[in-house]
C-alpha cells in the first residue's frame, strides 16, 4: 500500500516573489568568449570559473541565465552587460 502525505510549508510572500528575476545572456556572432568572461566577472561578480562555464553554455545552448534576484539589484547589472555590447534580458 502507498501512503499520500500532504505537506503545508509557509513560504514567505517576499521571498517567494523578490527571487522569481533572471538576466538571461543570449549567444551572438559578435563577442569573444574571453570578452564574455571579462564581462560577467566584472558586471555579476562571477568567479572565472563560473563565468567560463556560462560563456560556454551560451555558446552551446543560444542563452544561459547568469544571475538570479531580485529585479531592483538585477537592473543595472542587466544595464552594464548590454553597454558592453552582450544580448541580455530580465525575466
Amino acid at each position: 500500500m502507498s501512503t499520500k502525505e500532504k505537506v503545508r510549508e509557509k513560504v514567505n510572500i517576499k521571498e517567494l516573489m523578490g527571487l522569481n528575476n533572471e538576466i538571461i545572456v543570449y549567444n551572438d556572432d559578435v563577442n569573444t568568449f574571453d570578452h564574455v568572461i571579462e564581462t560577467l566577472i566584472r558586471v555579476c561578480d562571477h568567479t572565472p570559473e563560473q563565468a567560463e562555464q556560462c560563456s560556454l553554455i551560451i555558446h552551446y545552448n543560444g542563452k544561459c541565465t547568469v544571475k538570479t534576484g531580485p529585479y531592483d539589484k538585477l537592473k543595472p547589472q542587466c544595464t552594464k552587460l548590454l553597454a558592453a555590447g552582450l544580448n541580455a534580458e530580465i525575466v
